[in-house]
């Protein structure tokens, strides 16, 4: 079982290892560079919310729930280098405050609503999901990335 984003001491330890972040910081694999990670960090809070929308047909949304909901919700680490959804590819040059203050306030927000808000909350891509899930999925994500940038 991971760490809640839903506990205080989660979120503490989280957004330390964010401050650790600089403009300068060098991924130890993959293409983005450290702006990129963070934004791309915040697609899946900012689909969660609708910032993004997202829609999925029935034939994908099976698809996505028998292939891939274990690997994002579920209790196994994600592997170096694994493939990215379309929507979550960030190419372009971001700028590192910018988007640093929008995953801490993305996380804070998260925390703020807390498990209860997110037990049984559909998910655009994996139907109804536990705040166990929830939390899994933003926690594993971040802590990749995180760990992908050497905090």
């Amino acid at each position: 079982m991971y760490p809640s984003i839903f506990d205080q001491q989660t979120v503490t330890d989280l957004l330390e290892r964010i401050d650790k972040l600089t403009p300068e910081t060098t991924p130890e694999w993959g293409k983005m560079d450290v702006a990129q990670m963070l934004a791309h960090n915040s697609v899946g809070f900012d689909i969660t919310y609708g910032k993004i929308p997202v829609s999925y047909n029935f034939f994908m949304r099976f698809m996505l729930k028998m292939f891939v909901k274990d690997t994002v919700v579920g209790n196994k680490p994600y592997k170096k280098n694994g493939q990215t959804a379309p929507v979550f590819i960030i190419s372009d040059e971001r700028d590192f405050a910018k988007e640093k203050a929008e995953l801490v306030a993305n996380i804070q927000r998260v925390h703020a609503d807390g498990a209860t808000v997110f037990e049984g909350r559909v998910s655009p891509s994996f139907g109804k999901l536990s705040a166990q899930e929830w939390s899994n999925q933003f926690w594993k994500h971040l802590d990749h990335h995180l760990t992908q940038f050497g905090v």
